[in-house]
C-alpha cells in the first residue's frame, strides 16, 4: 500500500486547522441571534438610546447625551452611557419567543392611529432564521406594544442605576429620595430587571454612609429581584 508522504499529510492537517480557525468564528457569528430596540424621543432625556440583547441575556446599552431642560437641571444628570448589561434568562426567553411569534418583526407594525407622540421605537431581530425590523410610535399588535413597553421599563431601571451611581459619588444623602423613586417605579411596573443594576444596589445596601432607610430599600429590592 502506498503511503502519503509525511509532509503532504502535515499540509492537509494545517489546511484543515486553518479552515476551522477561519470559518469557525464566521459560522458562529452567522448563527448568533440578537434582538435590538432603538428608541428616539427628542422631548425626553436621554433623547435616544438603543439596547442590544443576545440570546444568552448579555447585551449592550447605549444612550446619547442631551442638554437638560430647566426642570431637568434640578435632577442629577447621567450624561452619555455605554455599558454592558446582563438580563435574566426568563426575560430574555420571552423576548426571543415573541420575536419568533411575530415573524421576526418582518412586517409593518405602526398602527397609524392618531395618538400622541410616545417615541419612535424600532424593533429588530437577526439570526440564523432570518432578519426583520419594524418601526412605530404606537402599534395595535399587543405583543409588540407590550415588548416595547417592557424595554422602556428596562431602560428606566438602567437610568435609575446610573443616577444612583452618580449620587453615591457626589451626594449620598440624595440616594434616599432616588431609592424611594425607584421603589415606586418598581411597584408601578415602570422599572423591571433589577438584576441589571444589582452591583449598584449591593453597594448602597452595604454603604454605612448612606441613610439606613435607603439601605433597607436596596436590600428589599435585591431580595425581590432574586
Amino acid at each position: 500500500m502506498k503511503r502519503e508522504p509525511c509532509a503532504h499529510r502535515m499540509r492537509l492537517v494545517f489546511v484543515s486547522l486553518a479552515a476551522v480557525a477561519f470559518f469557525g468564528p464566521v459560522l458562529g457569528a452567522q448563527q448568533a441571534a440578537r434582538f435590538e430596540m432603538d428608541f428616539t424621543n427628542d422631548k425626553l432625556i436621554p433623547p435616544h438610546w438603543e439596547l442590544k440583547l443576545n440570546s444568552d441575556g448579555s447585551g449592550q446599552f447605549d444612550t446619547a447625551a442631551a442638554a437638560p431642560s430647566p426642570e431637568d437641571q434640578k435632577q442629577i444628570q447621567v450624561g452619555e452611557l455605554h455599558r454592558p448589561i446582563q438580563l435574566s434568562a426568563a426575560f430574555t426567553d420571552r423576548v426571543f419567543e415573541t420575536a419568533h411569534q411575530r415573524r421576526l418583526f418582518d412586517f409593518p407594525c405602526e398602527s397609524h392611529m392618531k395618538v400622541a407622540m410616545q417615541g419612535i421605537k424600532r424593533l429588530s431581530y437577526s439570526g440564523p432564521e432570518g432578519n426583520g425590523a419594524c418601526e412605530f410610535n404606537y402599534s395595535k399588535d399587543k405583543q409588540i406594544q407590550a415588548l416595547s413597553d417592557s424595554f422602556l421599563a428596562v431602560e428606566n431601571t438602567l437610568i435609575f442605576g446610573a443616577r444612583l451611581e452618580k449620587l453615591m459619588q457626589h451626594d449620598r444623602l440624595g440616594v434616599d429620595q432616588e431609592m424611594e423613586n425607584l421603589v415606586a417605579a418598581v411597584h408601578e411596573g415602570n422599572a423591571i430587571e433589577l438584576g441589571a443594576i444589582r452591583s449598584t444596589l449591593d453597594r448602597i445596601a452595604s454603604d454605612e454612609e448612606v441613610l439606613e432607610r435607603a439601605r433597607r430599600k436596596a436590600r428589599l429590592l435585591l431580595t425581590s429581584s432574586r
